[in-house]
């Protein structure tokens, strides 16, 4: 089954994050990730505004894959380079199809 990460990230310090976002670049791809969509939020139309948040959905293979990206030296390596550069939540959905 197909599994999704959806991260929304808000960046507080533009110049850290940009750190982390080059020491991931190819990472998904090595646990057969693809990105699906990223970009930022343009428009709330129900809840909590969140217009400027970017979001980023990664297709994987299944939600183990998506796991073991997560969990990867690598990943956990460059997740603490944007510590205190911005926040960032990561929620697996998995398709039952």
């Amino acid at each position: 089954m197909a599994a999704y990460i959806v991260a929304t990230v808000t960046i507080t310090d533009p110049v850290r994050f940009a750190e982390y976002g080059k020491a991931i670049v190819g990472l998904s791809e090595k646990f057969g990730g693809e990105a699906v969509v990223k970009g930022p939020v343009m428009e709330t139309l129900e809840g909590e505004d969140v217009t400027g948040q970017r979001v980023v959905v990664s297709r994987y293979p299944d939600a183990e894959a998506a796991r073991a990206y997560v969990r990867s030296a690598e990943y956990q390596a460059a997740a603490k380079l944007r510590e205190g550069a911005g926040t960032v939540t990561l929620r697996l959905l998995v398709d039952p199809a």
